[in-house]
């Protein structure tokens, strides 16, 4: 049996402001072409399909004309079986699944009751039962323990994990009773959406639990699990060491701090019940790069992509030394009119002086957008006489913003 484990989609995220639904429809289009051309029979999705748990008209359209083009019965897929991540709706996902069902698409939006639901028997086209699915999806903080007045930190740490741990050995002990009814050798894959300890994690993540908490490591899934197919690391990565318990990481650079990494689906071929793990790797769809370092070296950079016509999004990360005021425009003036898209400049520096006049004390959360904006006229030492009408200009930028957040609500 073929099984192919992806996660972390991520459909609707944008990158600063730039939506991103044409390299969405892309990646889901080779993705569909990916199952037909290599025999796929079930599709593992762990978690984080949406980025929002508001997903717009668009991202849901790409999403249902996909399970509907998978489950159309064009190619070897014969199921598909999804989990919710913490960025997802668990009653969205919920919404539609006693339709999906009938298209085998299984969903698991949210912990199921009774818990045997959660253990999926996938069937082959006889009728025949050929793999048996612990789809768990991400579990809250209540899904795993009772709150209880006066409890430390390690308390809850450990009621959390031992949510984490009872959850799936329930799951499993469901499993290995359908498998004994059934009466076959049928091999058990799980899936899940959380952070495992010593995960390597990138900058488009943001952790399940505050600091430390409810990080679990490879004991917590039982062995006889014969793979275990996670999600919300958008790194590819082994737990453990493991080969049987894997992150294959999203598919697609969600930030510029991705741009580099080559990302991957995990595709399992199960003979009986071991199993092997043969990477493919993910085409890229809109080319990122992150520049850093100063003024010269920037300067070059830009210049080199200019005259590739590189197709490509750029963020800029000024670390020089030097004191330059008007970055942007030096940036827009070598991009001006060509296909290189810079989509956020940071200048270090200034936001170094910025917060260098600043007590011990604070930190740019402690500041509203007009102190912060004092704060930079004050570190470009502007004039007092051109301070009165820059801050009147600025004020009626951020009212104009308001405004329009409103209209838009």
């Amino acid at each position: 049996m073929k099984v192919l484990h992806t996660s972390d989609w991520h459909i609707g995220r944008a990158l600063y402001g730039q939506n991103r639904y044409e390299e969405y429809e892309a990646f889901l289009s080779w993705l569909a072409d990916t199952i037909q051309s290599r025999q796929i029979e079930t599709l593992l999705v762990a978690g984080d399909v949406f980025d929002s748990s508001t997903p717009s008209n668009r991202a849901q359209e790409l999403y249902y004309r996909f399970l509907g083009r998978i489950a159309s019965g064009v190619g070897s897929c014969r199921h598909i079986v999804l989990i919710a991540g913490n960025h997802d709706s668990p009653s969205l996902l919920d919404a539609p699944k006693g339709l999906l069902q009938q298209l085998n698409v299984h969903i698991v939006g949210g912990p199921c009751d009774p818990i045997e639901h959660e253990a999926i028997v996938l069937y082959d086209r006889h009728g025949a039962p050929e793999l048996i699915v612990c789809a768990v999806p991400f579990l809250r903080d209540r899904d795993l323990r009772t709150a209880e007045a006066g409890e430390s930190m390690e308390d809850k740490n450990r009621k959390l994990i031992a949510g984490l741990r009872d959850h799936y050995a329930a799951v499993t002990e469901a499993a290995l009773n359908k498998k004994s009814e059934l009466g076959a050798d049928l091999p058990i894959v799980a899936m899940g959406h959380l952070f495992t300890a010593g995960g390597q994690t990138s900058d488009g993540v943001r952790e399940l639990y505050v600091g430390s908490l409810a990080q679990v490591d490879a004991s917590i899934f039982p062995d006889c699990l014969n793979y275990v197919a996670l999600g919300h690391l958008h790194t590819p990565q082994k737990v453990g060491g493991s080969d049987r318990i894997r992150y294959c990481g999203s598919p697609m650079a969600l930030s510029f701090g991705e741009a580099s990494q080559r990302k991957i689906l995990c595709a399992i071929d199960i003979v009986g019940t071991s199993t092997t793990v043969h990477p493919i790797e993910v085409p890229v769809f809109q080319h990122l790069e992150q520049i850093r370092g100063d003024w010269p070296h920037i300067q070059n950079r830009l210049q080199e992509l200019t005259a590739s016509h590189s197709l490509i999004w750029l963020e800029i990360l000024y670390e020089g030394a030097e004191l330059i005021g008007d970055l942007r425009e030096r940036v827009d003036q070598i991009v001006s009119g060509i296909t290189v898209k810079v989509l956020r400049i940071h200048n270090q520096r200034i936001a170094d002086r910025i917060l260098t006049l600043a007590s011990d004390e604070e930190t740019l959360n402690d500041l509203s957008e007009l102190e912060v904006f004092q704060r930079c006229l004050e570190a470009q030492s502007v004039v007092e006489e051109q301070r009165e009408e820059l801050v009147q200009t600025y004020q009626e930028v951020l009212l104009s913003l308001q405004q329009a957040d409103l209209r838009a609500e």
